[in-house]
C-alpha cells in the first residue's frame, strides 16, 4: 500500500473536489441518465465545508477528499472521493477505518448514501453499514457505534 496522510481541508479545495467528484462519480451517473457536467460540481459547491471535511493527501499531492458531518442523533460521511488510479489500494480502507474509530468511541452511529450500483457499496458493507433504504438513485446506509 502506498503511503498516504490526511489534513484538515480549505476552502482553497472546493474546486479540486469539485473535479475529483465528477470524475469518480460519472460512470455511475451516466449509468442511472443522471449525468450533468455542471451540476455534478455545483452540488459539491454547494455543500462543501472545510469544517468537516479532509484531504487525503498521497506523497504530498491531493488525492482525494471525504467529510463526516455531525447531525442530530449520527454523522454523516459525505464526499469520500479518492482518485481512480489510486482506488482498490487500501487507502480508502484504511481512511474509513479512522474515521469509524473516532465515531465509535464517541458512541455516534454514521449514515451514508451511495448511488445504486456503485462499486464503492462493497466497501461500506465490508465496514459494517447496512442498508436503511433505498430509492432509484441512493442507497441509504447506516452503521451503528462498535462497542
Amino acid at each position: 500500500m502506498v503511503a498516504w496522510g490526511v489534513r484538515p481541508a480549505s476552502a482553497s479545495d472546493v474546486e479540486a473536489v469539485a473535479e475529483l467528484r465528477a470524475t469518480v462519480l460519472r460512470a455511475d451517473l451516466e449509468r442511472l441518465g443522471r449525468y450533468d457536467a455542471r451540476r455534478v460540481r455545483q452540488r459539491l459547491r454547494d455543500g462543501f465545508d472545510p469544517a468537516h471535511t479532509w484531504v487525503i493527501e498521497v506523497g504530498g499531492a491531493f488525492a482525494g477528499c471525504v467529510a463526516l458531518r455531525p447531525a442530530a442523533d449520527s454523522h454523516w460521511l459525505e464526499h469520500f472521493y479518492l482518485a481512480p488510479r489510486l482506488q482498490g489500494g487500501g487507502i480508502g480502507s484504511g481512511v474509513l477505518r479512522g474515521l469509524l474509530e473516532r465515531c465509535d468511541r464517541d458512541g455516534v452511529p454514521v449514515r451514508l448514501n451511495v448511488l445504486r450500483g456503485s462499486p464503492a457499496r462493497r466497501l461500506y458493507e465490508r465496514h459494517g453499514f447496512t442498508v436503511e433504504a433505498e430509492d432509484p438513485v441512493d442507497v441509504f446506509m447506516r452503521r451503528e457505534p462498535a462497542p
